[in-house]
């Protein structure tokens, strides 16, 4: 999980990056479907992505829990499967 501003600065710049140069991709399976993302992104990069706010979901990873602390540095791998977790409230 991105500590700072900074953080979430440099994150944002590094995604940019990613998308815009000839990177070679992979495939995770994010919530059951397949997905292509670049290769070297990690957890928190590809929460800012899908604009999914750390602070709103448990991150799963091939059926670990990670923590948000690690967001930053959990790296993917082909073929990993991550489920995003949401808690939805209602009544």
């Amino acid at each position: 999980m991105p500590s700072s501003l900074t953080d979430i600065d440099m994150t944002a710049k590094r995604l940019s990056f990613f998308f815009s140069s000839n990177h070679y991709a992979m495939q995770i399976y994010l919530n059951g479907s397949p997905k292509t993302i670049p290769d070297s992104t990690t957890v928190a990069t590809l929460l800012l992505e899908l604009g999914v706010p750390v602070s709103s979901v448990v991150v799963e990873l091939n059926k670990t829990i990670i923590q948000p602390d690690s967001y930053a540095t959990a790296s993917l791998q082909e073929n990993d499967q991550v489920e995003l977790i949401r808690f939805v409230g209602g009544g």
